[in-house]
Order: structure tokens, then sequence, then C-alpha cells
């Protein structure tokens, strides 16, 4: 990503609830966010759909009084990480927290124990649904744009830094609730945070200021450092059921048979779903699918460019939709492996369910909308060739995200995909 001349800022609230960075609430970068500034309704705690169990253990320790300081959220993308964070982080921050009895809604709690969320009309409740709750922060790589050296703001946002961590985590912990109700930070993509930001942040981990509690958001746990973990409560969040992705999507006005395929694609993450049923790409994926279906051993001269330009049309689109939603420029460089690499994972579904269909496996289709290519991809290779396709479209991902020459890499994906061919680079 490029960086963005701001000017330097010392700390910046919760930006991130409607799920891309916007700028921060301050004259001069434009948008100001305001108290009065208008949202929809934010799910609160007992609203989380989908992760009962995680749900159940903070509820727990709201009321026993010991909700631990330090979270670790993992999961897919997409199933309620951050909706539960930010709502567990309004509920500890809201000045009139309500509770309502369980009756029956965890079975292992009894019908009278007290369960507690955010009232959703005080003050904190509003400046919390504006964004610009000054005690709720969300920290993400993508504040280096923001940050006081000039240093940091210009690297390019692969992992989440020292610099980022130290602004606007450890040094905003360790002052002062602006009101009086503790602070609260939840860091997305937290398996992005380099070895040193990890380090750093370790002595607040154990031992945060009173009132200070940290959300930690990771697909995977085994992706952050041992030492991290061990200060941190440990919380699994899985796929939510593939229907009621669905439903969200065709509730968005998504076509029944697209919402179905996105659900199944996404497994189970709403969010990744939505960002994917937009504009044309389920047309792309079927036309490309049909393409696949009818390739004759001795290939198609067309489909690697095909591939490639597809590669770059979803990449200028990325560009694009991140400019207008999150006012940044992410880099062509990024895109263009971003796009390359949902491509091949669509390709990889599609093969996945081939082997499915050639071996008999008793397994859901991804690309169930299409059976009749995938049954004809089955009949044409064997199971062995669609292994073989299965392992090069892997090793394709790698040699992009690399910097190998990427039309020489779709050249090599059309071959393989026709005849199992392995890799000639």
């Amino acid at each position: 990503m490029i960086a963005l001349p701001i000017p330097c800022i010392p700390c910046i609230p919760a930006c991130l609830i409607r799920g891309l960075p916007i700028k921060p609430p301050i004259p001069h970068n434009g948008r100001i966010v305001s108290e009065s500034t208008q949202q929809p309704p934010l799910p609160e705690l007992l609203d989380v759909v989908g992760q009962g169990p995680a749900v159940e253990r903070i509820q727990r320790g709201m009321i026993a009084g010991r909700v631990p300081h330090a979270f670790l959220f993992t999961g897919p993308a997409g199933v309620g990480r951050r909706t539960t964070a930010l709502a567990v982080g309004r509920t500890l921050l809201c000045t009139a927290p309500v509770t309502v009895p369980n009756a029956g809604r965890f079975p292992s709690l009894p019908d009278d124990a007290p369960l507690r969320q955010a009232c959703g009309h005080c003050r904190s409740c509003r400046l919390a649904a504006s964004g610009a709750h000054p005690d709720l922060h969300v920290v993400y790589k993508e504040l280096a744009a923001y940050h006081e050296d000039r240093e940091v703001r210009n690297r390019v946002m692969q992992d989440l830094g020292i610099g980022v961590i130290r602004q606007f985590l450890i040094a905003p912990a360790y002052q002062g609730a602006s009101m009086g109700h503790g602070k609260v930070f939840v860091v997305l993509e937290a398996e992005l945070m380099s070895d040193a930001a990890q380090n750093a942040l370790l002595k607040t981990l154990e031992e945060p200021p009173p009132g200070v509690t940290i959300f930690l958001l990771a697909q995977r746990s085994e992706e952050l450092l041992p030492t991290t973990l061990s200060r941190c409560s440990l919380m699994r969040f899985g796929p939510l059921p593939h229907e009621f992705v669905s439903d969200k999507l065709a509730a968005a006005g998504i076509d029944p048979a697209a919402a179905a395929f996105w659900a199944a694609f996404s497994e189970g993450s709403v969010g990744r779903a939505l960002r994917l049923a937009g504009g044309e790409l389920y047309a792309m994926k079927r036309d490309l699918v049909e393409r696949l279906a009818a390739l004759p051993p001795t290939g198609d001269a067309d489909l690697g460019e095909h591939l490639h330009g597809l590669s770059e049309k979803l990449a200028e689109s990325t560009i694009k939709a991140t400019r207008r939603d999150a006012d940044v420029d992410m880099s062509k460089n990024l895109a263009v492996r971003q796009a390359a690499g949902l491509l091949l994972e669509i390709l990889g579904a599609l093969y996945r369910d081939a082997l499915s269909a050639a071996t008999g496996a008793s397994r859901e289709w991804i690309h169930s909308d299409q059976a009749p290519a995938v049954d004809a991809l089955a009949t044409r290779l064997t199971p062995d060739q669609i292994a073989e396709i299965l392992e090069q479209l892997a090793e394709y991902e790698r040699l992009l995200w690399r910097n190998a020459n990427a039309k020489i890499i779709w050249d090599n994906v059309a071959i393989t995909c026709a005849s199992a061919a392995p890799l000639r680079l």
C-alpha cells in the first residue's frame, strides 16, 4: 500500500466498526465521526449468532466478575470474532449495562443466571456506535499510514509492526480513560504482528493497566508466538452454518444460486461471502468452470491469457473498492497477488469437487450449482491426474507470491488444467 500524507495524531478510536478503516475523526482528514453520526444498529453480545460457546464463556466470566484482561479470538474471517469483541468492549464500557435472565439460552447455566450486555442507549454506547468512542480502539496494520514517524508511514503495510503497536496500543493503554470506564483495544489480523511487535506487547498483555482489556483476533493461534499465547484467554470461533450465510446473502439481494455458492465457498464466513458476492465475480466463475469442463487434453490456446486477464480485472476492482471504501491506495502488486489467490482458490475448489466425484467420496460440493461440469471433469480425468492438478495449483500460488512472472504462471495453469502436466517454467 502507498502511505498517505496524514498529519501525526496521538491516538485513533474505533474507526473499524463497519468493517473497513476510515479516516480518523479529526477535521484535518475530511470526514468527522461524531456522536451524532447515523449508523445502523450494532449487534449486542446476546445477538451474536452461531458462536454460543464463546459467548457463554464470556458471560460466565462476567457473572463471576472474572473477565480476562487479554483475549485471543481465533477462527475464519467473517464468522463474528470482531463483532463479538466489539460487543464485549461496548458492554465493558457501557455506563448502564442491562441484564436479562438466561432462560434456557445457555443450557449449562441456570435459568436465572444474569446475562449481561451493553444498553445501546447511554452516551458511551452512542459514541461506540458512531465509531468515535475515545476509549474503544481498533488497531490494524493500515494505521501505519497515520504514524508519527515518516519511515513507518512509507513502509509497505504487509505486517503489523512494532511502530503501530507502540503508538496505537501500548502508549494509549497507559493513558487515563477519557470516560472513566476503562479502555478496550481490538487488534485485527493479530497473526500479522511481527515478532518485535509481539515482544513489545508482552508486558501490557501480562500486566495491563487497571481497566484495560485487549482482544487479539487471529485466524490461527499457531501463527503467534508462544509467549503471546500464554498471556491470553483463547476462544475458538467456528464457521457459521452455510444456510445462515446463504440466508444473509439472499436478504442482501443476492441471487439464490450465487448465495448458495458463496456460502459454501466462504466456508461459513458471512463477511467474506458478502464481499465476494457483489459485482460480476459469480458470472465470471460460472463461465470459467464451463470452459474448464470443456477443455480437451490438448488444451485451450487462449485460456492462459484469459486467466491472466481475469486476474488483472479482479485486481483493479480490488484497488478501486479499497480506495472507495477505506480511502487507502492498495499497491497493484498486492492486489494482483490477492486476485490470483482467489482465482486459484476457485479452481482448487472445482478440482476438489471433481476428485470427490471421481472417487465417490461423500462430501458436499462447493460448485454444486454446476454439477454437470464437475461430473465432466471427473469423467475426463483420473483421480491421480486431479490430485496432480491440485498439487500444481498450490505450487502456482506459492510462486505468484514470490513474484514469479504472472503471465507464464497462468499459461502453466491452463496446461495443467487440461492435462495435469507438471510445472514448466
